[in-house]
């Protein structure tokens, strides 16, 4: 999924939620939930309470 948030969303755009991230990867929603955790650790994005997760600026 990393590698789709640089390639597919320029910073600051808003990434789909976890249910369409899993049907669009066949996952699991735990699974992409786990996924975007990692990926807001990692700082690649951000998430705003209520409004949605965001792809981080670069680095």
């Amino acid at each position: 999924m990393a590698g789709r948030v640089s390639a597919t969303y320029p910073p600051g755009s808003r990434e789909p939620g976890i249910v369409e991230l899993s049907a669009e990867f066949g996952i699991a929603a735990s699974t992409a939930q786990k996924a975007l955790a990692h990926l807001r650790d990692t700082g690649e994005v951000g998430t705003e309470l209520g409004l949605g997760t965001f792809v981080a600026d670069s680095k």
